[in-house]
């Protein structure tokens, strides 16, 4: 009995060891690592996506499908698309996956925030000159109407997939979480495809999973300075690991009125339904998702910056890098504990 014991001892410990051995065997040499990488531009802006793997591969086919099908459905550009027909007031169209992911987590950002993340300020977006609709010459009165239109909780997803809206002429624009959707997209594909270590990037949002290993160390990102309005410099450089960013900020996207010269930013208030002029110039989120990350960085450009702090002293699904300007006008920062942690001096 008692040799027995020894040798089922001997046996376990010799099948750990060559469990051991072989895992360590199968971890890639740096120099084994092929960088695969897909550039182009989709969704209005650009993307960049680099994949590792021990061989080489191209998912551009892929990466064109969900591209193609994101168009399909949520894009306020193509007259076509699912999103569009129902924004002109066709009723019965049956939304995709895609459509019924993307209105749930909105549903969800603007709960949560109370209002300040709102995909149906299209209607404003529009008025203002920000999006694929006609600009129009706004004054309080305006304002007043269109904000009839604005409220997530005007429109209503029912049990057979088909949006409900209290009003024929809502306009609902997901154009302010859509990108960071894409990424989500694309990082399950990946998933799918058995790839560990990838960097997901579509117009500065991004999704990072396992490491660099040509490198060998975390994949590493910058976060521009939002004080630059051409060209670009980087505010600081960040470890992103198994984690989704998304930013925000007036610094870009603004227009001149070429009458009065007044700037107008891109960020609309759905509370007032006015441009938002705030003290908070820029917004970085990270979240395990991108969507999440990018619906939330805009509800932050919308909410004022003690509202921003407060919300986010108040849950631990999110971190954040606030740049503000205080009382007198001076350049400041504000960093959630979790962000500072992947900063890197």
């Amino acid at each position: 009995m008692i040799m027995t014991d020894l040798l089922k001892y001997r046996f376990n410990n010799l099948t750990c060891l060559l469990l051991f051995v072989f895992l360590a065997s199968c971890k890639m040499d740096p120099e084994q690592v092929i960088k695969n990488s897909n550039v182009g531009g989709a969704l209005g802006t650009s993307y960049s996506i680099i994949y590792l793997s021990d061989k080489e591969l191209d998912f551009q086919r892929e990466i064109d499908s969900v591209f193609s099908a994101m168009n399909q459905s949520l894009s306020t550009y193509i007259p076509t698309s699912d999103i569009s027909k129902i924004n002109q007031g066709i009723t019965g169209i049956t939304v995709d996956l895609m459509f019924q992911e993307v209105f749930e987590i909105s549903k969800e950002i603007y709960s949560k925030t109370d209002g300040y993340f709102d995909p149906t300020v299209g209607a404003l977006v529009n008025a203002w000159g920000f999006g694929p609709g006609k600009k129009v010459l706004m004054d309080s009165t305006k304002v007043d109407s269109i904000m009839g239109l604005v409220g997530l909780n005007k429109v209503h997803l029912n049990e057979n997939n088909k949006i409900v809206k209290e009003q024929s002429n809502i306009y609902i624009d997901f154009n302010a979480i859509a990108k960071g959707y894409a990424i989500d997209r694309l990082a399950k594909m990946m998933d799918e495809k058995g790839i560990d270590d990838y960097l997901l990037e579509v117009g500065g949002e991004l999704v990072a999973k396992g490491s660099n290993k040509i490198k060998q160390k975390p994949w590493v990102v910058g976060i521009d300075d939002p004080q630059v309005e051409e060209g670009r410099r980087l505010k600081i450089v960040i470890e992103l690991q198994d984690r989704a960013l998304a930013s925000s900020g007036n610094y870009r996207k603004f227009r001149i009125d070429s009458i009065t010269g007044k700037k107008y930013v891109h960020t609309i208030d759905p509370k007032t339904g006015y441009t938002k002029n705030a003290n908070t110039l820029g917004v970085t989120v990270l979240a395990n998702s991108c969507a999440m990350a990018d619906g939330y960085a805009t509800a932050f450009m919308a909410m004022d910056l003690n509202k921003t702090m407060d919300f986010l002293s108040h849950q631990k699904e999110l971190e954040a890098y606030v740049i503000y300007l205080d009382k007198d006008g001076q350049t400041k920062e504000f960093m959630t504990e979790g962000f500072k942690k992947v900063v890197l001096d």
